[in-house]
């Protein structure tokens, strides 16, 4: 095998690009001595069939074109080098490594075989090199043509401020589903399906946030475990879509989740990824070698300076990609353009994105991945969301990120948690998250929508189980229950998990409303996660990470109250998109633009009267109520033209017994309308109250009330 002669090929593009009459590979490996090309038969992956050195090297870059090689073929690469953990360097041929470009990868790494680069026996450690051939326990990248037919597709182009995000997981969104055909459940097909899009639509979404999809590696303490990564945040391959959700075979997972694109597409739905570029599967010093570690371990990863034989590690995953190396930001901003123009994505979630911007130590909105960032005319189109914290010193940085981005706002979730469990002294911080959190992000220039609010996301309790826990459950994970958040601002209603108790189960399925209502209500970005609008529990799991089985899935077996509890979510979404008041793009002023003579925002305490500075500061206020100008809305609409839409009145208490409030006098509107009571039995509008009049808002509920501009 060795010594097979290729054409010297070029130094661009990198990975493997099939030309129709052959294929040209490229990989970037700065430190290495030299680089094999391997392939492997495609009936026996495990068995190696050629090798060739690929013997021209351009600013760092390994290269060849070998003619006759086409789509399916499957291929790895050997990078030797030094083998000198202590510097840093880990160069071993014997270690078959997976194309960082790989457009597709099949097979899974068998942590059995010798994937580690020294023996596990080794008294030394990772000190020693281990020359056992991995190439059998590992998978491979796939050969892929690039011919995909988008036909008329479009990006629905769903402007940030009438956004409505679903956070979905591929598998578990149609793993259950009785209507998706049974050979389609779990996969890009299956969320494509015509009923997992139709439940979409009625929901009313205009974007699935769909967790990872670049290929990932199951950690070997899960299997050992029999568990999987189910969230798929340990990542082998930045190009390459899982493996596991394609119904067809080697490479046809491309073809599929670009159907899957179409498909959402088709319908105005918008694809955001759950991108993981701040680690990788190769985990610490003693973790296994597949892919970037053996090809170029000082140029991907951030080694500690002193002893760059371990790796410096923000993530808790083991190490850090350095996006402070050219290379390294390449290969990040390449993947990024590659989904967006090749897979016709619409957006980012950043997993844990202060690393990336850490420059090289602390956050720095000057960092070179956020100006690379922002610099891109590709990206520029798309949206771009930050998780903004790490594990790293100063980590969190919610509010911290450059203009043109949107984040997960941590400080809404926790806030809105708080009050609705009964917590005191939240009125102030309420009165900021609710109105999209100017004291954030105002300051630097950012508009409202970067805010991107949640109670709920796949990390932590369901919105069923914050409301039925107050501990989190988590001993299926095989962890003794010490994984998983400790502090999660959940109540169970008084009793621990599932009761059958008519009393609590009432009270738990309005904590449930408040808490969908208030997201919905509020200004920014709502991001509903997968299952909720349906009662999903994970049984007091908060960390499900682990868990590629019925209680990670979705069930949609739905009782009267779950049904019940869909049709709230449904009407609350609709009567979101419909209300201009509730899609703002400024900030509130407190004041009335254009020629309104009333207030953009104004709030109330129960008796009808203004809120004073003394009111914001007493501890006890849980009942609050804020009303917002339909006919004072400050920006135009497309054409320029003034916005008018129904102003609405919010009232909210969280205390345990009843408030009547006073409906504000008739200079802020002559009649009003109720819309929405969380504690009413049904979705019936009810009669009008007029200025003056009172609303009588039950215990922990939520009343919502609407004045047409003319009124």
């Amino acid at each position: 095998m060795d010594g097979e002669i290729i054409w010297p090929g070029r130094p661009y593009p990198l990975g493997a690009t099939n030309d129709g009459d052959g294929t040209h590979f490229a990989v970037y490996a700065r430190h290495a001595e030299r680089v094999d090309l391997c392939l492997f038969d495609p009936g026996d992956p495990s068995r190696e069939v050629r090798q060739a050195p690929l013997r021209e090297k351009t600013g760092h870059v390994f290269h060849g074109y070998l003619p006759g090689i086409g789509p399916g073929t499957l291929y790895g690469f050997r990078a030797h080098g030094a083998y000198e953990p202590e510097a840093g360097l880990r160069f071993n041929p014997a270690k078959l490594l997976v194309d960082p470009y790989a457009r597709a990868i099949t097979g899974s790494v068998d942590f059995g075989g010798p994937v580690f680069g020294y023996p596990l026996d080794a008294p030394e450690q990772d000190l020693a090199r281990c020359d056992r051939d991995s190439a059998p326990s590992m998978p491979k990248g796939v050969v892929v043509g690039n011919h995909f037919d988008w036909g008329d597709d479009r990006r629905p182009g769903v402007p940030w401020h009438q956004s409505v995000i679903y956070e979905v997981h591929v598998k578990g969104f149609t793993a259950r589903h009785p209507e998706v055909p049974p050979e389609l459940r779990g996969t890009y097909l299956g969320l494509a399906s015509p009923p997992a899009v139709d439940h979409l639509v009625k929901l009313g979404v205009t974007a699935v946030e769909l967790l990872p999809v670049h290929e990932f590696v199951d950690d070997p303490f899960l299997r050992a475990r029999g568990l999987t990564n189910y969230w798929g945040y340990s990542t082998l391959g930045f190009f390459a879509p899982e493996q596991r959700y394609a119904r067809g075979s080697r490479g046809e997972q491309v073809t599929e989740f670009r159907q899957m694109v179409k498909a959402l597409h088709a319908a105005g739905i918008e694809v955001i990824l759950d991108v993981v570029y701040n680690h990788t599967a190769e985990g610490n010093h003693l973790g296994p070698t597949l892919s970037l570690k053996g090809l170029d371990n000082p140029s991907y990863y951030r080694l500690t300076e002193d002893q760059p034989r371990y790796y410096w590690d923000t993530t808790g995953c083991g190490n850090a990609l350095d996006t402070t190396d050219p290379q390294t930001l390449k290969l990040v901003m390449d993947s990024l353009r590659y989904w967006v123009d090749e897979m016709h994505v619409d957006g980012f979630r950043f997993d844990l994105a202060v690393t990336l911007a850490r420059d090289p130590g602390p956050f720095d909105q000057l960092s070179r991945f956020l100006t690379a960032v922002h610099q891109d005319p590709l990206l520029e189109r798309v949206k771009l969301i930050a998780e903004p914290w790490d594990l790293g010193p100063d980590g969190y940085e919610v509010g911290g990120f450059p203009v043109r981005w949107s984040e997960w706002n941590g400080k809404y979730r926790d806030v809105v948690r708080r009050f609705w469990k009964g917590d005191e002294d939240l009125a102030s911080e309420m009165g900021y998250r609710l109105t999209g959190s100017s004291d954030l992000y105002e300051a630097a220039g950012r508009k409202i929508f970067a805010s991107v609010n949640f109670v709920t996301a796949h990390d932590g309790f369901t919105l069923r189980d914050l409301v039925s826990y107050d501990r989190k459950h988590n001993e299926a994970n095989g962890e003794e229950n010490r994984d998983g958040a400790d502090d999660n601002h959940s109540w169970n209603c008084g009793v621990e998990g599932e009761t059958d108790d008519p009393s609590v189960l009432a009270l738990r399925d309005r904590q449930v409303r408040n808490l969908l209502a208030t997201l919905l209500l509020s200004q920014g970005v709502p991001m509903i996660a997968a299952g909720d609008e349906l009662g999903k529990t994970q049984r007091g799991n908060n960390n499900a990470y682990c868990q590629d089985n019925e209680l990670s899935w979705l069930d949609w077996d739905l009782d009267d109250r779950r049904r019940a509890l869909l049709g709230f979510a449904r009407r609350l979404v609709r009567l979101r998109l419909s209300q201009p008041v509730l899609q703002r793009r400024r900030f509130f002023r407190g004041s009335g633009p254009w020629d309104s003579s009333l207030k953009d925002l104004a709030w109330f305490r129960p008796d009808g009267e203004p809120m004073t500075e003394d009111d914001w500061k007493k501890p006890f206020a849980r009942s609050v109520g804020f009303l917002l100008g339909g006919d004072a809305i400050s920006t135009p609409d497309e054409r320029g033209e003034r916005i008018v839409g129904d102003s609405l009145l919010v009232l909210m208490n969280a205390w345990h017994e009843p408030v009547r409030y006073v409906v504000p006098d008739v200079a802020w509107g002559q009649e009003w309308e109720i819309l929405l009571d969380t504690a009413g039995a049904t979705d019936s509008k009810r009669d009008l109250v007029a200025a003056g009049g009172s609303v009588p808002v039950e215990a922990r509920s939520l009343v919502l009330l609407s004045r047409p501009a003319d009124r």
